[in-house]
């Protein structure tokens, strides 16, 4: 950033530049995209299906213990791009949350009201001095008893929306673009129509073929509304799927 308008304004996170931004959260904007995984979120008619790249830095590490996909409790899922390391304590916290929750009241926590318990979290952070921001985009994803399938998208503003489709992370735009296209026309897509569309629109924006141990998928379903994460296995069918398709 240039330091002509901008100058010192983004040393402090609690104020305000001339021109009514805070740096800061715009920075933490920029780490999301820094951490260079693109995110996709993609509703159907009866289910939700998320899906983000997984990279494994180190050929030592063990891949199963890299993820970024979190079960919030057994029906709630949470895809979180950016520093994956902001992403665990916020999981921690949204966990005794949505515990806490289901004790006092004694139902499931509605995906709207953990979504909208995140982005609180995240407005906190913008306006007090003593943390700096989470670098974390969190898509939220469950099935509502009310409204059906649900997926929410927060971010480190302290925005949240449901979202018919939507896209974090470093090629977040062009997904978004071309989901926009895929989506034109109100389309309820069903389950495998869900998830292929989700890999296909990554695969797009990426321009390249994944092997089913680079990516990671997680959906809800209607008529079975517990968070799970797909194995390679049911990855691979999907890939020979969508290549079988194109």
């Amino acid at each position: 950033m240039s330091r002509g308008t901008g100058a010192g304004y983004d040393r402090h996170i609690t104020i305000f530049s001339p021109e009514g931004r805070l740096f800061q959260v715009e920075y933490a904007f920029k780490a999301v995209k820094a951490a260079g995984v693109t995110s996709i979120g993609v509703r159907g008619k009866d289910s939700v299906c998320v899906v983000t790249q997984k990279k494994v830095p180190d050929k030592l590490l063990d891949q199963t213990s890299i993820t970024h996909l979190f079960p919030i409790t057994k029906y709630l899922g949470l895809l979180a791009t950016g520093i994956t390391a902001d992403a665990r304590s916020l999981v921690q916290q949204a966990r005794n949350e949505a515990a806490e929750f289901r004790f006092k009241w004694g139902y499931e926590m509605p995906v709207d009201v953990l979504a909208k318990w995140v982005a609180d979290k995240a407005q906190i952070y913008t306006q007090h001095a003593y943390m700096r921001p989470l670098g974390v985009a969190a898509m939220i994803l469950g099935i509502d008893e009310e409204k059906g399938p649900q997926l929410f998208k927060c971010d480190p503003a302290g925005h949240f929306f449901g979202h018919k489709a939507t896209s974090a992370g470093l090629k977040e735009q062009e997904a978004i673009n071309f989901l926009e296209k895929k989506m034109k026309n109100d389309v309820a897509f069903s389950y495998e129509e869900t998830v292929q569309t989700a890999i296909s629109a990554l695969q797009s924006v990426l321009q390249e073929d994944f092997k089913a141990t680079e990516i990671e998928v997680g959906v809800v379903r209607k008529d079975e509304p517990v968070f799970k994460v797909l194995s390679t296995e049911e990855i691979d069918e999907h890939l020979t799927t969508i290549s079988e398709r194109d």
